[in-house]
């Protein structure tokens, strides 16, 4: 199960130009935030302090929010000019209100926007500022350690070494990290790590961190080679030429041996604390996430003129594949800043030849697929379907490699500016399996991320199969792909839970992809968040 993800994000807000309600003086303005439940419900999140006075205020107090990917959280702020000690804001003056999502904000970084009044008209000149951050210490520390000369605890061959870090707690000491396990080995060289630096001593430099080094068993009664304490301070003093060395010491040998110096030595070679960013900090630095939509047209999904077909648009509006594109999309297009989407269609036979294609624009314009906005697709989608003949086979490879072409493109910039997700919905069994499997291994190593959205009934297991949850993806000739870009869902299992729940299931992993890409090839945000 993916992790969620969420985050705190604190939103500071500021107004300028309010209307003034006060005869005498001016209007003494607070702001409260609402948020939007999913039963369509307002409720009331907070409110900041009331400025006195003042049509230009910059509210001290901020807001602090959870902050989910993967759901459309719409929010509201509403200003007040304040006149009496009353909780109720029904009998005080509004001076007008902005209504948006998070995902706005946060992809914003800073919003700037006119506030309106209930009959939506201008509130004046009234304008509002939210700016977002997010409250987070993404620190972590990188390490590099060896040891020599370490006790051999077994007596066919050599220990097989592992160190363990420990945080000090106040309820003693907690395990922060484990190494791997080097065989056979009394000079250890363990592969490079991390800990998040709260983990490790809660961001205090002077906190005690314990470090024990194990020689493993099978059976897990693993022998104890010796301990060290230090702190973090020391730990950083390290480097490659003069690493920094610990005497690891068995205590229970100390006591017996009058001659015991130590059970070896071990050497932190480079310890460095580096800022780990995260998804949000990449979109607010200035990612922009570039959304293509595949809709499968192939014969199996029945046809559209019939109730039974996948594609039939029922009388109020509405099949899977609406659903799947709305669902996705709603989330994603916060994220888009000019809001234009490639939509394709694949396994049609399409005119004026008739010939199959495997990644047809939705519009028949060739040249610019692009459709503004998700209401732009699903109006593509409804005036394409009745013009084309469903065919076969059903070939991902095509689409998923039209997409790789551009992501490509945004490789080759050396910049973490642009992140491309591909949302393919299929109702059926994949046709050419090896060529999709090659073209998601090369995907692997570009800035894409794959959704596929499983319609109707058939049996999915090939798609669980690309989705690599259960370990990586290999490509017919034995490359295995880079990282799981793969995310699979059936609708059927959403069908009688809510937009967003779907929504929530397949956009869940989206975030850590989106770090884990831009980490993997080294590629700081284009703009620091922090440093703004």
């Amino acid at each position: 199960m993916a992790q969620q993800c969420v985050s705190k994000v604190e939103l500071t807000v500021s107004c300028e130009n309010l209307l003034d309600r006060d005869v005498t003086s001016k209007s003494d303005p607070l702001c409260v935030l609402l948020m939007n439940s999913s039963s369509s419900q307002w409720f009331e999140v907070g409110r900041t302090e009331k400025v006195q006075n003042c049509l230009n205020p910059k509210f001290a107090k901020k807001f602090l929010l959870d902050y989910y990917f993967e759901v459309v959280q719409k929010i509201k702020f509403g200003i007040y000019d304040i006149d009496n000690t009353t909780v109720d804001l029904s009998d005080d003056d509004f001076l007008g209100e902005f209504e948006c999502t998070l995902g706005q904000i946060v992809s914003s970084r800073k919003l700037t926007r006119p506030l309106v009044l209930k009959n939506k008209k201008p509130a004046g000149k009234g304008t509002i500022t939210i700016s977002a951050e997010e409250i987070k210490d993404n620190r972590v520390v990188n390490f590099e350690v060896e040891a020599r000369k370490l006790d051999n605890k077994d007596f066919f061959g050599k220990s097989d070494p592992y160190l363990e870090f420990y945080r000090q707690m106040e309820s003693g000491w907690q395990l922060a990290h484990r190494t791997e396990v080097v065989k056979n080995n009394l000079n250890p060289c363990w592969r490079p790590f991390k800990i998040p630096l709260r983990s490790l001593c809660g961001e205090d430099m002077e906190k005690p961190i314990k470090v024990e080094c194990y020689d493993y068993d099978n059976d897990g009664s693993h022998d104890l080679i010796g301990t060290f304490e230090t702190t973090l301070t020391r730990l950083s003093e390290a480097s490659r030429s003069t690493p920094a060395e610990f005497e690891c010491v068995n205590m229970k040998k100390k006591q017996k041996k009058k001659n015991y110096k130590n059970s070896g030595i071990v050497c932190v070679k480079h310890c460095e604390i580096v800022k780990e960013y995260t998804f949000l900090d990449y979109i607010m630095g200035g990612c922009q996430i570039n959304f293509t939509v595949g809709v499968d047209f192939t014969g199996s999904n029945g046809d559209p003129r019939s109730p039974d077909s996948l594609h039939y648009i029922s009388p109020n509006g509405v099949n899977e594949y609406l659903s799947a594109i709305w669902s996705v999309g709603m989330v994603i297009q916060d994220y888009d800043s000019d809001k234009l989407f490639p939509a394709f269609g694949f396994g049609a036979q399409i005119p004026p030849n008739w010939q199959v294609s495997h990644e047809f624009p939705l519009n028949f314009n060739a040249t610019s697929p692009y459709c503004q906005g998700i209401e732009g697709v699903v109006e593509a989608y409804r005036i394409c379907l009745p013009q084309v003949r469903l065919y076969g086979p059903t070939n991902f490879s095509p689409i998923i490699n039209h997409v790789a072409r551009f992501a490509y493109e945004a490789a080759s910039q050396k910049s973490a500016s642009q992140y491309h997700v591909l949302l393919i919905i299929t109702d059926g069994v994949i046709t050419d399996l090896d060529q999709t499997r090659s073209a998601i291994v090369n995907a692997s190593r570009l800035p894409m991320s794959i959704i596929i959205i499983g319609v109707g009934g058939a049996d999915f297991s090939a798609m669980e199969f690309l989705d690599g949850d259960d370990g990586r993806l290999r490509a017919p000739n034995g490359e295995t792909a880079a990282r799981d870009i793969v995310q699979f869902v059936p609708f059927r299992n959403f069908q009688n839970a809510s937009r967003e729940a779907l929504a929530q299931s397949v956009l869940a992993e989206l975030p850590q992809q989106v770090s884990s890409f831009f980490k993997m090839v080294n590629l700081k945000p284009v703009h620091d968040p922090a440093a703004a």
